[in-house]
């Protein structure tokens, strides 16, 4: 094969094929970047950060303490008058929904809330127990 004039330079078919090899190599990384990225798992990382969250989106609610599963999925938040809020990563935020007491349940998993919000979902409390919710429930409250 010959050189190809592109411009006014000569370039061989060894260096067009090297740059075709180089542009294809930073795509492919590029989208092995991205893919990594979007499959990283975000977690609650600790109940100060679901009980800020809650605070910050319901109004009035000033938590007397919170829980996170142990996969970082899901939180709850218990505030002084009763109330409790369910928390859950969506993204790069959390989502809290206020909740009433009767949708916070036990299972063999954990504590699973239904929050009934169609974006935010069921909430699942991985390896909490009902003690660990009942420490948190004000004393009218039946857990």
């Amino acid at each position: 094969m010959s050189p190809v004039a592109i411009g006014p330079y000569l370039v061989g078919p060894y260096a067009i094929g090297g740059s075709i090899v180089a542009v294809l190599v930073i795509v492919g990384l590029v989208v092995a970047w991205a893919f990594v990225r979007a499959r990283r798992v975000v977690k609650i990382e600790t109940p100060e950060e679901a009980a800020d969250a809650a605070q910050a989106q319901l109004h009035g609610f000033a938590v007397a303490g919170a829980v996170v599963g142990a996969d970082g999925q899901g939180a709850l938040a218990v505030a002084d008058d009763g109330r409790v809020a369910a928390v859950k990563r969506v993204g790069k935020r959390l989502a809290v929904r206020e909740v009433a007491w009767r949708t916070v349940r036990a299972t063999h998993e954990g504590i699973l809330v239904e929050t009934g919000d169609k974006m935010l979902g069921a909430v699942m409390l991985s390896r909490v127990d009902v003690l660990d919710i009942r420490r948190l429930a004000p004393k009218g409250v039946r857990v």
